[in-house]
């Protein structure tokens, strides 16, 4: 049999996997304002928010579910797609710090503008695809998460995810499940504190169980410090100081664009006490879940959030989506929703009859929820 034989199947898979690479459409967008200034440092916002907001009106919900079983050669370009994004942005973000810092053309305000943009690609893009790079076993697959997170000095997100958020989603020890009632503008403060300190100590805690110190080589700490500080370096050699605080801007967005989707990812959700500090298994039903069909191609599955905690190490292909009566569903995709979050009363008015809804729906047992609103309840074991 000759190999065009299996030309046909290997295109196939290709052009199921290209969807999903529309997020490179983001580094020319964001190159645009770059050149051209003016309005255009807006072409990223506006594409990431508002127009896969349009596209998901447009194209409605995706609810077909993959094979789980499909062999990981089948998910080569799927895979390409995630692992050429890191050179990429490493590229773009030096590249713009190089250009940006001696454009002449551009103001102040411009330049932030153009930054501004860059958060939003390596916070809506990089972030994600370095989550997805970390739940993987393969060595070079992680330490490309790791480049991605140190781009945007938030490296210990790593730890605090695999150590912390799923082990105890849906519980008072996890800083990232957002309470009821819970602003995104009280989270936000909170959750860049306490998920810094839940990350070191749970390291510092594994290290104990093993008879070492903190300090101890083996600690990731030290790798992502200095990940971070080659990150700074590299942006001040290329710039000085005005390249540096271009840097921290495009930081500071991406950062506060990932904790926006944390906010969304678990509001309100919990799981139940079983009494004596012990809870129940995570599942489906303590994340929210959305189908859109246009932001998943952009957050590679992301928003199918309940399989992903349900089965943390299956690739973003391969992830689930269900039904409302095994999971809650978000009414709108990740970018209104988050858009909506950045206005409390509007986000209460949504999403408080969902919750309210979640806990008859999946805990009519309960009668009293004020412990697990007031956070009474003992930590998890």
């Amino acid at each position: 049999m000759s190999s065009t034989d299996y030309s046909p199947p290997a295109i196939a898979r290709l052009s199921a996997a290209l969807p999903f690479w529309m997020s490179l459409g983001l580094i020319p967008l964001v190159w645009t304002g770059a050149l051209w200034g003016g309005w255009w440092v807006l072409l990223p916002i506006l594409s990431t928010w508002y127009l896969f907001s349009a596209l998901d009106a447009a194209l409605g919900l995706n609810l077909e579910n993959p094979d789980p079983m499909t062999a990981e050669q089948h998910l080569f370009w799927y895979r390409f797609g995630v692992m050429a994004w890191v050179p990429l942005q490493v590229l773009s973000l030096y590249g713009l710090i190089w250009y940006v810092t001696g454009a002449g053309h551009l103001s102040g305000l411009e330049k932030f503008g153009v930054f501004f943009g860059v958060g939003v690609m390596t916070g809506t893009v990089g972030i994600n695809y370095s989550h997805e790079l970390m739940h993987q076993k393969n060595r070079l697959e992680r330490w490309l998460g790791d480049l991605l997170l140190a781009m945007v000095l938030y490296s210990h997100f790593r730890s605090e995810h695999l150590l912390v958020h799923h082990l105890y989603v849906g519980t008072r020890r996890d800083p990232v499940t957002a309470r009821y009632n819970e602003g995104f503008h009280r989270f936000y403060p909170r959750v860049l504190r306490e998920s810094l300190q839940s990350s070191f100590a749970a390291e510092r805690a594994m290290l104990a169980r093993k008879g070492l110190p903190w300090t101890h080589r083996s600690n990731p700490f030290w790798r992502y410090w200095a990940l971070q500080a080659l990150a700074l370096g590299l942006a001040a050699l290329i710039g000085g100081w005005g390249g540096l605080a271009l840097f921290l801007v495009q930081a500071g967005v991406a950062i506060w664009q990932l904790e926006l989707v944390n906010y969304v990812e678990h509001y309100g959700l919990t799981r139940k006490h079983l009494g004596e500090g012990k809870y129940e298994h995570v599942k489906p039903r303590h994340s929210w879940n959305a189908a859109c069909k246009a932001s998943n191609w952009l957050l590679i599955n992301l928003q199918r959030h309940s399989d992903h905690h349900y089965k943390p190490d299956r690739r973003f292909p391969l992830l689930q989506t269900y039904t409302e009566d095994e999971a809650p569903q978000l009414p709108f995709g990740y970018p209104v929703m988050t858009m909506a979050a950045m206005v409390p009363p509007l986000w209460r008015r949504v999403m408080n009859k969902r919750v309210k809804a979640w806990r008859q729906r999946f805990y009519p047992e309960i009668e009293d929820w004020t412990p697990y609103n007031k956070g009474t309840l003992p930590p998890p074991r």
